[in-house]
């Protein structure tokens, strides 16, 4: 099977950082995601000004396809950006089939690399109403390389 090596990006959002009149109740019912239109990505971090960033080795980035969000949305998920506790969404490239240690280069010349698949938890079937989507849940990845990122930039698959 002939996997696609490009594509790009289709959606950034990030949870902002709280301030102090901010309660957590809401994050009960749903992921707090932020749409952007840009973003900065910070080797061994994350996204910049994410709440979420920076919380150990392995978890930098949630990452997910459009296509099998298309896909997840037909089966009563819902799917708008940010709504299934995921950070950026590519089009172009399964990235619920790539395996630990594939990179890829986000616009110019950010890189991040595939840590493990995500899977769901409690929480998404609380805030969805349905169960994990189990191996279409994308992928967890760390930063390698920062750097600017936006919509529309291209993804390259660098190394599987």
């Amino acid at each position: 099977m002939n996997e696609l090596r490009t594509g790009h990006i289709t959606s950034i959002t990030f949870r902002p950082l709280p301030d102090a009149a901010e309660t957590s109740d809401a994050d009960r019912v749903a992921y707090l995601r932020v749409a952007a239109q840009h973003a900065n990505l910070i080797a061994g971090h994350g996204i910049q000004g994410d709440a979420k960033a920076g919380r150990g080795d392995t978890r930098h980035l949630n990452l997910m396809s459009e296509e099998t969000l298309a896909g997840l949305r037909a089966e009563g998920y819902t799917v708008e950006p940010g709504a299934m506790g995921e950070q950026l969404i590519v089009s172009g490239i399964n990235v619920d089939t790539l395996p630990a240690g594939a990179r890829l280069q986000l616009g110019q010349r950010a890189v991040i690399e595939i840590t493990k698949p995500r899977t769901g938890c409690q929480r998404f079937a609380a805030v969805q109403g349905k169960p994990p989507a189990d191996g279409r849940m994308g992928v967890m990845a760390r930063v390698i390389e920062g750097g600017p990122i936006q919509l529309g930039d291209p993804v390259h698959l660098l190394q599987l």
